[in-house]
């Protein structure tokens, strides 16, 4: 039977997982070795009829993945456009390529008024995941852990090298810190956008250059090897006054659970 891995507030004390010095937006090469949990999510093309990486999920057990909503939605969206690729280090190519069934988005994401509020999916494979050393299941939080302000976290993906720019031809990361969620709320309301309990905010405050960026939608916001976050939203990508936005997991870890069997 697939299981889930929840950790407990102890294990949340570890040691953060950059490779190396950390300049994604601002990032740095790495492998999939080090980020065995994250798989690319692939598009099937409406017009060109070709596969490629437009998104992120997370490995949770055998037959799911966790992603963002807004990656499994839409008007043009349906299942069988979607696959996932586990195991490589390179985008679009290698590893192991497993289709999906369908998606399970949060039932509040789209309240009208709330933003990218529930911007969260539990996606249902066709297929078990076989894991190996770049392939692992990953850990999520208990329910309602709240990561401390100013705590080093860590982006990992294959989106865009710059705002409107190209996506990593290979697996980047990031090392940022967490923002005080109500200081986040103050400015994104300058925009009129909506940032709630249930959202992580994450960069390098009032300095930028670092940051998720488009292609890393669903990917890991990692804090001390636990996937904390899926990569959601922001206001362009590693802006100095407006951090990157990831949907907080905790909120959601008994549905996630409760889905995930």
């Amino acid at each position: 039977m697939a299981t889930l891995v929840l950790l407990t507030l102890a294990l949340l004390s570890g040691s953060c997982i950059a490779s190396g010095p950390s300049r994604i937006v601002g990032g740095e090469p790495t492998t999939i070795d080090r980020y065995p949990s994250i798989v690319q999510v692939e598009n099937l093309g409406l017009w060109t009829q070709q596969w490629s990486q437009s998104c992120a999920a997370n490995i949770l057990n055998s037959l799911y993945v966790l992603s963002a909503a807004h990656c499994f939605a839409g008007i043009f969206y349906q299942a069988e456009n979607r696959r996932i690729r586990a195991g490589t280090t390179f985008r679009n190519t290698g590893g192991s390529v497993i289709n999906v069934v369908r998606e399970f988005n949060h039932p509040s994401y789209g309240t009208p008024g709330m933003g990218n509020d529930g911007d969260i999916t539990v996606v249902r494979l066709a297929s078990n995941i076989i894991y190996n050393p770049v392939i692992q299941q990953g850990s999520i939080p208990p329910q309602d852990y709240q990561v401390p302000d100013n705590m080093p976290v860590i982006h990992a993906g294959w989106g865009a090298i710059s705002q409107g720019g190209p996506a990593s031809p290979e697996l980047l990361d990031v090392t940022i810190f967490t923002v005080n969620n109500d200081l986040c709320r103050n400015r994104y309301n300058a925009l009129n956008l909506v940032v709630t309990p249930n959202m992580i905010c994450a960069g390098i405050l009032d300095v930028g250059g670092k940051d998720a960026c488009q292609g890393d939608s669903g990917g890991p916001l990692y804090f001390t090897n636990v996937i904390v976050g899926v990569v959601s939203w922001g206001h362009g990508c590693a802006n100095a006054t407006f951090p990157g936005v990831s949907t907080a997991v905790s909120p959601y870890t008994n549905w996630i659970a409760s889905v995930a069997v």
